[in-house]
């Protein structure tokens, strides 16, 4: 069985769990055996490092990690209560981002943990939106975010407008298996006056979006210096999520569709139906 067979989103999902409410969880002995621990003791250690990454964050800890008592089977018809724990989406994602990298499955589900908690942080009912929402939604997200990357690019030494273009065009390289701007503009037959972004589904979208903000993380965290650090930092990290599309079995981002509409013909679309409603 390959890693793609084994490992996808559907791995996660699986284990996921519904309150009566309808808020979905993970338990996290269920989570500790997809992630391949063998030891309580040792994934533990992971989400107590995990506790301390939410507190840090301003986030209720309550609202994420709540203890429960689990009862199994011993034997015998015997039974008896282990320690267990409710997780938050999030919660699970602080753990993945605490886990050992060295785990194929561990790098999936960073991914996997960082884009669907990114889809809950711009709005709540994101799969209920349609494909055009879910566009806007991302497209603006990346507005602000591209903003925040490029002032970690600054600190990093990318400071004139010229070095910036090719510090972004690094990112897409990584991304897009060495397609830069140019090449991407030519793939989606765009002009060269039109921005690549405005010309994307939700699923190309989302995936610039995790690499403009693991960049923007990753510059920061490692105090990265000098233009071609910073390029190599933004070239790798768009490899690695070109990576983790691959080993999910996804579609890469060069040979996803164009969509017909720009976000700009969405964007005058929506507006001209408020005025209606008005």
């Amino acid at each position: 069985m390959t890693e793609i067979e084994r490992y996808s989103e559907k791995t996660f999902e699986a284990i996921k769990h519904l309150t009566t409410e309808g808020i979905e969880f993970w338990y996290a002995r269920e989570l500790k055996a997809v992630l391949e621990y063998q030891q309580w003791r040792r994934f533990s250690e992971v989400i107590d490092k995990a506790k301390i990454a939410c507190q840090n964050s301003g986030n209720i800890l309550s609202d994420h990690f709540a203890n429960v008592g689990k009862m199994v089977d011993i034997g015998s018809g015997a039974e008896r209560e282990i320690e267990d724990m409710m997780l938050s989406r999030y919660a699970c994602y602080l753990i993945v981002q605490n886990g050992d990298s060295r785990k194929k499955v561990i790098a999936i589900g960073q991914t996997y943990f960082a884009v669907k908690t990114r889809q809950q942080e711009l709005i709540e009912n994101y799969e209920q939106l349609t494909e055009e929402q879910k566009r806007l939604a991302i497209r603006n997200e990346i507005i602000a975010h591209n903003k925040s990357l490029a002032d970690a690019a600054k600190g990093a030494g990318v400071v004139e407008a010229k070095d910036y273009a090719i510090f972004q065009n690094k990112g897409y390289q990584g991304l897009y298996g060495g397609l830069g701007v140019k090449e991407i503009h030519e793939c989606k037959g765009l002009k060269k006056s039109q921005k690549i972004l405005d010309h994307m589904g939700s699923t190309e979208l989302a995936a610039n979006l995790f690499r403009a903000t693991q960049t923007d993380e990753k510059l920061r965290r490692e105090n990265v210096k000098g233009k071609e650090k910073a390029n190599q930092t933004h070239f790798q990290v768009g490899k690695k999520v070109r990576q983790t599309i691959k080993e999910l079995g996804g579609t890469m981002p060069e040979d996803l569709p164009t969509p017909g509409k720009s976000i700009q013909q969405i964007e005058k679309e929506h507006k001209s139906r408020y005025k209606e409603i008005e």
